[in-house]
């Protein structure tokens, strides 16, 4: 848990404020500096898990990061639908490569947009 120490009124001793407290007080002007905030603490905790070998939590947390950034840069749900069907449409009629072809199977997809 995320969490800051400040001076009391006193000045003398420490009160202990939750991050989640410190958010519910910041006016929402900040919130994109809060986004980027968050944003480097899940990118640090992804390093973390995959360097701990946790690809399947780490592949996870990817896709919230992506979310974040998402907000981050203002694209909805929409977007993203749109540029993935593109993609789609443009990996269907573009042959394969010689190198593609000399893989191994592809994996299957572990994420899926439905709308």
């Amino acid at each position: 848990m995320l969490s800051l120490y400040i001076y009391g009124a006193r000045g003398d001793r420490h009160n202990h404020v939750s991050q989640a407290e410190l958010t519910e007080r910041t006016p929402v002007s900040h919130s994109d500096e809060q986004l980027q905030s968050v944003l480097e603490t899940l990118e640090e905790c992804r390093r973390v898990l995959i360097a701990s070998n946790s690809r399947e939590s780490a592949e996870l947390l990817s896709i919230v990061i992506l979310d974040v950034r998402m907000r981050l840069k203002g694209i909805d749900d929409a977007d993203l639908k749109a540029l993935c069907d593109e993609m789609l449409r443009s990996a269907a009629s573009e042959p394969p490569s010689p190198s593609k072809q000399a893989q191994v199977q592809p994996r299957r997809p572990l994420l899926r947009v439905v709308k």
